[in-house]
């Protein structure tokens, strides 16, 4: 058995790819368009996860379904969880591209965002929690993480 990807659905696929790849930072590997299906995968994966040239490379997909529907909040999924190099650089720069930070890193370790579509995205520091700073430490959480 191996591991291929984890699937969520996706209103706004431009919406999506903009805060998974633009935002946050994945790369878009490659996406499958089902004319007969009508809908549309995408298939996302982290930068190290590629540069490490591993043949199997954990992935993130999504569905975008090409006829309107209904998605829940996002809340039953759990989240998506990222280790990065900088906490308080990655979440600077989601803050900079419009992006809500809703737990901030007050601890210099974690921190959760949540996509267009209302998945929970947990962000976590590499290796030992950074030294606590402002403006985080103050910062309030704003909605549901």
């Amino acid at each position: 058995m191996k591991y291929l990807h984890t699937m969520i659905r996706v209103k706004n696929p431009e919406d999506s790819i903009s805060f998974f790849c633009d935002a946050l930072g994945l790369k878009e590997m490659y996406r499958k368009e089902n004319e007969s299906g009508r809908y549309t995968l995408f298939f996302l994966a982290a930068p190290k996860d590629i540069e490490n040239g591993a043949s199997n490379i954990p992935m993130i997909e999504l569905t975008h379904n090409w006829d309107d529907e209904e998605l829940n909040s996002g809340r039953n999924f759990g989240h998506l969880a990222f280790q990065v190099d900088d906490i308080y650089q990655t979440c600077s720069k989601l803050m900079a591209a419009g992006i809500e930070i809703n737990r901030p890193p007050r601890d210099g370790r974690m921190a959760f965002v949540k996509s267009p579509d209302g998945i929970s995205i947990e962000l976590l520091q590499n290796g030992d929690p950074l030294e606590v700073k402002e403006p985080w430490v103050d910062m309030p959480n704003s909605g549901s993480w």
